[in-house]
């Protein structure tokens, strides 16, 4: 089972914004680390960009079948359809990171502490310091 941990973040909020996923095969063995600044956002644009792109990863590969964890309770409670998406901005993105769940079948989502998500944090300010 392929996992890939997702973050993002704002400086300020809205701010400087930039988002990270860390991607595992079930052995621990990294499959991709990957980045990306967006300008001026909010932490939950963020959330939702990390989460699309780690989904992006996984239909882009083949993946059939993968967890995503995450440390926005926020943004994986809307994925488990425990939440309803408020907020007009995060509704396309919503939308979005659904129909790639759709493309891959078979996706998990798992709540983390912050503590337990560290390298997808570490990327997501990779992102913002991009911002330059």
């Amino acid at each position: 089972m392929i996992t890939a941990y997702f973050d993002g973040g704002a400086r300020s909020n809205p701010g400087p914004a930039g988002y990270g996923v860390y991607i595992v095969d079930d052995q621990g063995a990294v499959l991709a680390e990957l980045h990306g600044s967006l300008g001026i956002s909010t932490n939950n644009i963020a959330e939702y960009n990390g989460l699309i792109t780690a989904l992006q990863w996984a239909v882009d590969h083949g993946v059939t079948a993968i967890t995503i964890k995450g440390d926005s309770l926020l943004i994986i409670e809307q994925m488990r359809g425990n939440y309803k998406v408020k907020n007009e901005g995060l509704k396309p993105l919503h939308m979005q990171a659904r129909m790639l769940v759709m493309q891959i079948g078979n996706v998990k989502f798992e709540h983390v502490r912050r503590e337990f998500n560290k390298d997808a944090d570490r990327l997501s300010n990779v992102g913002m310091d991009s911002n330059v």
